[in-house]
């Protein structure tokens, strides 16, 4: 144990957030010092990486055939098990600028609802990368910790993590989870429902930056009253001519309903299977919003509408994940007890 903490006291031990969309990494003492899109760029004849992160990400769609842009992450888990270790690899040695000659201890947050054989690919890609120590901490987990919810406490919290891809909700008490509800729906599937939607009504073909900067600009679950349109530009599929529209809040908002309501419909399936005092809690306390989900407009009134409970937007919902894993790294016998074991 003495050798363990003399170990902690020479390495950079970070936490990371492997989200789906964007990579968050935590140092111990400095805080958040990187935060960068969860994308990769690799010549397609020998996986060697070109570029990673926000470089990487302006590369989206203006690809050449020899080179290929890959998103390690899908639905919250490891899809490509050699970009996501470049990537670890590439936040690691950034977060230390190799002042550090030992290996970090590694907080990673990770999706409530990943499985045995996902949990293992993510440690295996941590270990790879240089970490001396891994431990997984569940999303939910990490982002009430990180938001300041006493998860320590005998009372029921609610949290609601909205991430790129995945939507966990999680009601937390005596430093462990109740009940925990996770869908495959996120930021990529918005993305996703205003690509097709702009498709299917104007017959114009945009990309994914093209679609996130929509869902950002215009996005919402509610009216907002917003009335001025957005100038969008694609291929237009019938002539195949690049053209220009203009598209409206409402629009956006129609597009988003279906991702939307099987959010709203998992938070009311867990309120559903939460025990009555810690439901009587959470009518109290009200449900917490996290991720980058969070920041949908509008998302935290039509919950309240549909719930009838109070909905609470923390500061920087965005990075609640990751500092909460970044909390974790000065409570190990905390950690110890809440990690994930994949033994």
């Amino acid at each position: 144990m003495f050798f363990q903490n003399l170990l902690g006291l020479f390495s950079n031990d970070l936490a990371i957030d492997l989200g789906t969309a964007n990579t968050l990494v935590y140092i111990k003492g400095k805080g958040i010092i990187c935060s960068e899109p969860s994308v990769v760029v690799l010549r397609r004849d020998n996986r060697k990486p070109v570029a990673v992160g926000s470089e990487a990400k302006e590369m989206l769609g203006r690809t050449p055939g020899n080179i290929m842009v890959v998103r390690p992450m899908k639905d919250g888990v490891i899809a490509d098990f050699d970009a996501t270790e470049e990537m670890l690899k590439y936040f690691i040695a950034k977060a230390h600028n190799r002042k550090s000659f030992i290996s970090p201890r590694v907080i990673i947050g990770v999706p409530s609802a990943i499985t045995q054989v996902e949990q293992r690919a993510v440690k295996d890609a941590a270990h790879a990368s240089g970490a001396r120590e891994v431990y997984l901490i569940e999303e939910p987990m990490a982002a009430a910790v990180g938001v300041g919810l006493p998860v320590g406490e005998p009372i029921g919290n609610m949290i609601v993590d909205i991430g790129g891809g995945t939507t966990d909700v999680a009601v937390i008490s005596l430093d462990g989870i109740v009940y925990s509800k996770a869908v495959r729906v996120g930021g990529d599937k918005m993305d996703d429902a205003i690509m097709a939607y702009v498709k299917r009504k104007y017959n114009l073909m945009v990309g994914e930056r093209t679609a996130e900067l929509i869902k950002n600009h215009l996005g919402s679950a509610y009216p907002t009253g917003r009335t001025e349109p957005m100038e969008i530009k694609g291929r237009d599929l019938i002539s195949g001519i690049p053209k220009a529209i203009n598209i409206t809040e409402e629009e956006v908002r129609e597009s988003l309903m279906e991702s939307v309501s099987i959010i709203l419909d998992t938070i009311k399936v867990t309120l559903e299977n939460t025990p009555p005092e810690l439901a009587a809690d959470i009518v109290d306390k009200g449900i917490v919003l996290a991720g980058g989900g969070a920041l949908l407009k509008g998302l935290d009134i039509l919950i309240r509408e549909h719930t009838g409970v109070p909905v609470v937007v923390p500061d920087d919902p965005l990075t609640a994940v990751v500092r909460g894993c970044g909390m974790m790294l000065d409570k190990l016998e905390l950690l110890r007890k809440i990690s994930l074991s994949t033994s």
